[in-house]
């Protein structure tokens, strides 16, 4: 084989090698970016009163709740329901939810079940942990992040597949 032509596959391989890294970059991982034990600092993500009232009640009062109104929920007081928050200006969500410190409820994998403009859904598996594994009864939060994936968008509603209960994060 010619010098020249042995040159020119190596270059080609090159190429092909380095296009490969490239575009394996493009695509954020469907693993957890980071866990941590605890909740989102509140200042990074903005507390979204969803339940208030915001119209007048029987006396006129605006942003009070009248009859029948549901009660505002903190998402930063401990609970049992998994919440979900844009984090990082969209660029992550941030899954926290409580349950023991010791065998913690960590989010390992997210997929996209329908992408942006078809129903903006994803679904989180959680870690498993062995039937015998033995737990602290504590309630403490425990948080994951995850890369938002491409498919799914901060412009529309996410529904959040997640402990066989659907979370909707409004739009950011």
């Amino acid at each position: 084989m010619a010098p020249s032509v042995r040159l020119r596959r190596a270059g080609l391989i090159a190429v092909a090698i380095s296009s490969l890294f490239l575009l394996s970059a493009c695509t954020p991982p469907s693993g957890a970016a980071e866990d941590f034990p605890g909740r989102p600092v509140p200042e990074e993500a903005p507390v979204v009163d969803v339940g208030a009232g915001t119209g007048p009640d029987e006396a006129g009062v605006p942003g009070s709740e009248g009859e029948g109104a549901e009660e505002a929920v903190d998402p930063m007081e401990p609970n049992d329901e998994p919440l979900v928050v844009w984090w990082a200006d969209g660029g992550q969500l941030a899954l926290t939810i409580s349950g023991s410190s010791s065998c913690p409820v960590v989010g390992t994998d997210i997929r996209v079940l329908e992408p942006a403009g078809e129903g903006n859904r994803v679904a989180i598996s959680l870690k498993e942990y062995p039937a015998d594994q033995v737990c602290t009864a504590d309630f403490v939060p425990h948080t994951t992040l995850f890369w938002t994936p491409y498919d799914v968008t901060t412009t529309e509603p996410l529904f959040v597949e997640v402990m066989g209960t659907e979370v909707e994060v409004p739009i950011k």
